[in-house]
């Protein structure tokens, strides 16, 4: 069991460490007891996740002295939405949680989520820990206390910003994703090097991570850059009111393009392909250069991922509009002028759909 970084996140309302290393799933308890503290612990997974470490997990938080309950709910994102998160805040109180307890949420994003959430509102908020188990999770979504449910007009539509007591990522647990779930999960990587990391983006594109060959310290100092990256904007603006859109690359037409597919797309790929819509429409605009685009397409290419989308333009606006980023008329778009270096520009939510055209169904392979 090794701790290869700890990256502390600041943010206004409450101070944390993020720990990144291998064995780490089977000290969750030392670390819920160091920085959450309680006697009751329920942990919240999905069918996937549970079965493969909610039994580690249990003996761990056992240890350290605490009496701990799971509730486990259907796997994937067709659950996340607020019938769910009633069944886990039942089994929360059927557990018998204080307000001292503590929620220990275990799995991908959609884990984090709900369990996330959950503590926000149980008894008007007990501590998490985050225990992400993919590579989305431990890169993006464990890390800067967004939590949400999805509403069938759109992804993400109820939340609150609540932070974790801390976050483990033990990368150990990679070796359980599937190729085609650590495959999705890259796409926040790519997107990370884009946005703030020029080097992190041409290591990643010349050596994917889904290709294989990584060792586990490399992996563990990968999801600790990607957290750093993070974690400089979470910091520097908590609930996303200024530094904290920019982590919205590709993610506007990205959403779009996951709820129109009925989430058969995962959020990765969805991302990765909305990252390389905005850029050829940018690219299009004048806002970078063509070989922006090309670059990012190239990279989202190697690791196997979408860089395009055939849903419809008009399906493709009719989400995105309902996107939580819209403000009255007005929408946010972020957009990469270089590798390593974007910009919010704000638009009329009526040129929406003039970027969508620009950018989405346009990719000519070998053009």
């Amino acid at each position: 069991m090794s701790v290869t970084a700890t990256i502390p996140v600041r943010t206004a309302s409450r101070a944390y460490d993020v720990l990144v290393g291998h064995g780490l799933i089977d000290r969750v308890g030392e670390i819920c007891r160091a920085t959450a503290g309680g006697s009751v612990a329920a942990i919240v997974s999905d069918s996937n996740v549970a079965p493969l470490y909610a039994g580690q997990v249990e003996a761990s938080l056992g240890r350290a002295g605490y009496r701990s309950a799971s509730v486990i709910f259907e796997a994937g994102e067709r659950g996340k939405r607020l019938s769910t998160l009633e069944r886990l805040l039942e089994g929360i109180a059927d557990a018998e949680l204080s307000r001292d307890d503590v929620v220990v949420a275990l799995g991908g994003g959609v884990a984090g989520d709900m369990g996330g959430l959950a503590a926000a509102l149980y008894l008007r908020g007990i501590q998490v820990v985050q225990v992400p188990t993919s590579l989305l999770a431990m890169v993006d979504s464990s890390v800067g206390g967004k939590t949400a449910v999805d509403l069938a007009c759109g992804k993400n539509l109820v939340g609150c910003y609540f932070q974790p007591s801390a976050v483990v990522a033990d990368v150990d647990c990679l070796g359980t994703l599937s190729h085609e779930l650590l495959t999705d999960s890259c796409g926040e990587v790519i997107k990370h090097g884009v946005l703030a990391d020029e080097r992190l983006f041409s290591h990643m594109a010349s050596r994917p991570l889904n290709a294989g060959g990584y060792g586990r310290a490399e992996l563990a100092r990968i999801v600790a850059r990607n957290v750093e990256i993070k974690r400089d904007v979470v910091s520097a603006d908590e609930t996303e009111r200024g530094l904290r859109q920019t982590l919205n690359l590709g993610h506007t037409i990205g959403h779009a393009i996951e709820a129109a597919s009925g989430f058969a797309l995962g959020h990765g790929a969805s991302v990765a392909a909305g990252l390389c819509c905005i850029a050829r429409a940018a690219a299009a605009k004048g806002w970078c250069d063509e070989g922006v685009s090309r670059t990012i397409e190239d990279a989202v290419s190697a690791f196997g991922l979408p860089v395009d989308t055939d849903i419809d333009h008009a399906t493709l606006l009719r989400y995105a509009t309902h996107d939580k980023k819209r403000r009255g008329g007005t929408l946010n778009v972020i957009v990469p002028l270089r590798i390593g270096r974007v910009e919010v520009r704000t638009i009329a939510v009526a040129e929406l759909g003039e970027l969508i055209a620009l950018g989405c169904g346009t990719h000519r392979p070998g053009a």
